[in-house]
């Protein structure tokens, strides 16, 4: 590889130019570097339980205009009894949650995300995430 160094004044190295391609090349292999620190970073987030990989029947069931509270309900392996139990909410009211009849206090919905292990983003209708945006 050719380089040439410009010093400044001082004669302290200042810049270094070197051909383009090899500049390419330099980049495609740093880029490369972030990549697998990225992974790395994420892989351990996932080993240590800070984030979670998401089923795509999830995400799918979701985009597809499945219920979010339902379908992590299920996803949890919860009855609605149990999470309405453990949300402080009648079966009943859940069951409007879900079938979209009524939409849920803040804190209601607060509550189920935090025993879903969910944002509270994650329970709300895609339609109703494109309208606050």
């Amino acid at each position: 590889m050719t380089v040439q160094i410009i010093r400044s004044q001082s004669g302290r190295p200042e810049w270094a130019v070197i051909p383009y391609q090899e500049y390419l090349r330099i980049i495609e292999k740093v880029e490369m570097l972030e990549d697998v620190r990225e992974y790395d970073l994420a892989k351990r987030a996932i080993d240590e339980g800070e984030e979670e990989i998401i089923p795509g029947e999830v995400v799918h069931a979701i985009l597809d205009g499945a219920n979010p509270v339902r379908t992590w309900r299920e996803y949890r392996g919860l009855t609605q009894q149990d999470l309405a139990a453990k949300a402080g909410i009648s079966t009943a009211y859940l069951s409007q949650i879900e079938t979209g009849k009524r939409t849920g206090t803040p804190r209601v919905l607060a509550s189920i995300a935090r025993i879903l292990n969910v944002d509270i983003d994650d329970l709300l209708p895609i339609e109703n995430k494109d309208e606050s945006q």
